[in-house]
């Protein structure tokens, strides 16, 4: 299994929005579940700083590798719009599980 995680700080007010985008019913998880090898996403909320983390886990590198280069102008036009709700984002990595 391979996992990507991100971390965002969300802009004040705009949380029930990033929400609605990067949860469990959102477009990022749709547009992720159109490709072979997805096998789901977590979105975590830090109560205390209000910071967010996402888990999205692939069958293998390969297939999210293959994912990225199949739908990048749907990938560019989510990013934008959550662009638009965060103060920042940063990856902090791409994980294989051992």
């Amino acid at each position: 299994m391979f996992a990507v995680l991100w971390q965002y700080r969300v802009r004040p007010g705009s949380e029930p929005a990033f929400e609605a985008l990067y949860g469990a019913q959102g477009d990022w998880v749709a547009l992720f579940g159109a490709h072979p090898g997805y096998l789901g996403t977590e979105l975590l909320r830090d109560e205390s700083s209000g910071e967010y983390l996402s888990i999205d886990r692939r069958a293998s590198q390969a297939d999210y590798d293959a994912f990225l280069a199949a739908d990048e102008p749907r990938y560019a036009e989510i990013d934008a719009r959550g662009d638009a709700l965060t103060l920042s984002e940063r990856r902090i990595g791409r994980y294989r599980v051992v």
